[in-house]
C-alpha cells in the first residue's frame, strides 16, 4: 500500500492510498478517514460505495461525513468504482465500462479479467484494511449512494453476518427492471437473468436474503427516480417480506451530492448506534 495524501481534518486523518489489486490485475485507489482514538484501540467501519461516473474522491470532496464520523469514533472507507488503467477495457457510454463496475464479478470477455468489483469490496480491500487500519472487523456498516446504493444493498444482503448494518442513498434497487441493469448485467454477466437475481436488492430479498435494518434516503426531484431508481420496488419487496427497512423520500432533492452532503451526518450517526451496539 502506498500513501498518496494525508490530510489533518475534524480532529482525524483523510488519506488517499493505492495498492495492486490482485482481484482486478490493477492499481486501485480508496480513501480513508480515521478519527482520533485512544492507542491501540480499534473502531467500528463504514464503507461508503461511489455512484456511476465516480471515483474514492466525489465523497472524499464533497460528503461531509468527516465531523460525524470523528463524534462518533467511525472509520470511513470510499474505494474506487470499477478498474482503471490504459489495458481496461471501456465502453464509450457513461453507464458502462471504467466508472462502471456495478460492484459485480463479470463473466463474460472482456470484462471478466479485470471487472471483479465483488471480489475486491467483499475480499480483497477489507483484508488491506484490516492489516493496515485500526478497525474492528465485528463492528462493520455499509452505504452508498446511486450505482454505490445498489451495490451497498446488494453487498449488505449477500453478507448479512457481517455488515450490523446497511443503508444508501438513491440507490438503484432493481438492476433486472431499468435500463441502467439491462446495459450493465447484461454486458458483465451475458444474458441469462437468473444469474442477475445476486445483484438486484430486490430479487434477494424476494429469494430470502436479510439485513438487521436498512435506512433509504430518496429525492422526490431525482431525474432518474421513475425510469431507473423504481425506490417503490424496494419498498414493496421489504413490506411483503417483513424485512425492517426506514424508506424516506426526502421532498424537492436531487440525486447530486447537495443531497447527500445534506444527510450523510445523519446516516453515520445512525450506523454508529447500530455499530456501538
Amino acid at each position: 500500500m502506498e500513501t498518496v495524501s494525508t490530510n489533518r481534518s475534524h480532529g482525524g486523518a483523510q488519506g488517499v492510498y493505492k495498492h495492486d489489486s490482485r482481484e482486478t490485475g490493477t492499481e486501485m485507489t480508496f480513501s480513508v478517514f480515521v478519527p482520533d482514538h485512544a492507542p491501540g484501540s480499534k473502531l467500528p467501519v463504514l464503507w461508503y460505495l461511489s455512484g456511476l461516473t465516480c471515483t474514492h474522491a466525489n465523497v472524499t470532496e464533497k460528503g461531509e461525513y468527516r465531523a460525524a464520523c470523528a463524534e462518533h469514533g467511525v472509520i470511513f472507507v470510499a474505494p474506487d468504482t470499477s478498474p482503471r488503467g490504459d489495458d481496461v477495457p471501456d465502453d464509450e457510454g457513461y453507464d458502462f465500462g471504467k466508472g462502471a463496475g456495478f460492484y459485480v464479478d463479470a463473466t463474460e470477455e472482456p470484462w471478466a479479467k479485470h471487472y471483479r468489483m465483488r471480489s475486491y469490496i467483499e475480499s480483497e480491500l477489507p483484508a488491506l484494511i484490516a492489516a493496515e487500519f485500526p478497525v474492528d472487523m465485528d463492528r462493520q456498516g455499509i452505504t452508498g449512494h446511486s450505482m454505490g446504493g445498489h451495490g451497498a444493498l446488494t453487498i449488505g444482503l449477500r453478507n448479512s453476518g457481517r455488515f450490523r448494518s446497511v443503508s444508501a442513498f438513491s440507490p438503484i434497487v432493481s438492476p433486472l427492471n431499468c435500463p441502467w441493469g439491462d446495459k450493465a448485467l447484461g454486458g458483465y454477466l451475458g444474458q441469462d437473468r437468473s444469474t442477475w437475481r445476486e445483484y438486484d436488492a430486490c430479487a434477494l430479498i424476494e429469494d430470502g436474503a436479510r439485513v438487521p435494518d436498512l435506512l433509504v434516503d430518496q429525492g422526490t426531484a431525482d431525474g432518474f427516480l421513475e425510469d431507473q431508481l423504481k425506490t417503490h420496488l424496494l419498498r414493496d419487496a421489504c413490506d411483503k417480506a417483513g424485512q425492517p427497512a426506514t424508506i424516506r423520500m426526502q421532498e424537492g432533492y436531487d440525486h447530486s451530492y447537495f443531497f447527500i452532503s445534506t444527510y450523510l451526518g445523519e446516516h453515520v450517526g445512525w450506523h454508529a448506534a447500530r455499530l456501538k451496539a
